[in-house]
């Protein structure tokens, strides 16, 4: 169900496999009860991953740091990074993917062109052979489904995504990628942390073109991000 990364003195950081529920449902266990469970300790939840979503995952020990993570995620002082990779020509290789999303059918979401409240998404991509792109992701917002509905607007539904695309494959390939943020301490002392997790699952995450791709993605925060 996950692996751990890094186990700091206020907060956990795992990755999440693909096809894990976040929360406990159907009497199963979710990625939160089982870590409680085996680890034996309170773990507080301050952003969360689709069920078929892989990657780095942000647990905080005790109230304190939830709440001081919380407000980091919701200043957007979290920089967040994913990874995904979809069959096709989309409509534009880099850029933004602007607009307000509202609800669709059968637990979808689309994508309007109104901008009131608007789901925001920075990226690139990057041909990697087959007919196949690999997209680095930035969410400027957190909205449900968002990075899902914005390649899928883009005409490049996720590759294994079975709600907003058609193209069968042995996961969704969406993987959260890299968390970049600063977090203070009880004693007032300031650290920068940052975390990457490779895509170890999915046959397609292990081209060799997503393996060279991902050497020129290795440090997300100083690429020269496209403009609006």
């Amino acid at each position: 169900m996950y692996r751990i990364i890094a186990d700091e003195a206020d907060f956990l950081v795992i990755s999440k496999s693909p096809n894990v529920h976040f929360h406990s449902q159907d009497g199963t266990a979710g990625v939160v009860a089982q870590l409680e469970q085996d680890l034996g300790i309170k773990l507080f939840a301050v952003h969360r991953l689709d069920t078929p979503t892989s990657g780095l995952l942000l647990l905080a020990k005790h109230p304190a740091a939830a709440r001081q993570l919380t407000e980091l995620f919701s200043a957007h002082q979290v920089q967040k990074y994913y990874l995904a990779l979809a069959k096709g020509k989309p409509k534009k290789k880099q850029g933004w993917v602007i607009g307000d999303m509202a609800k669709s059918r059968r637990s979808m979401f689309k994508l309007m062109r109104t901008k009131e409240n608007p789901a925001i998404t920075q990226f690139f991509s990057t041909s990697v052979g087959d007919g196949l792109r690999l997209y680095l992701l930035k969410p400027h917002s957190g909205k449900t489904h968002q990075l899902r509905v914005a390649l899928a607007s883009l005409g490049v539904p996720i590759l294994g995504d079975a709600l907003y695309g058609s193209d069968v494959a042995d996961r969704c390939y969406l993987h959260a990628y890299c968390l970049h943020f600063r977090y203070q301490y009880e004693d007032g002392s300031w650290h920068d942390y940052e975390y990457f997790d490779i895509p170890q699952q999915g046959e397609v995450f292990s081209m060799q073109g997503v393996t060279e791709a991902l050497k020129q993605w290795q440090a997300p925060e100083s690429l020269d991000w496209p403009d609006r």
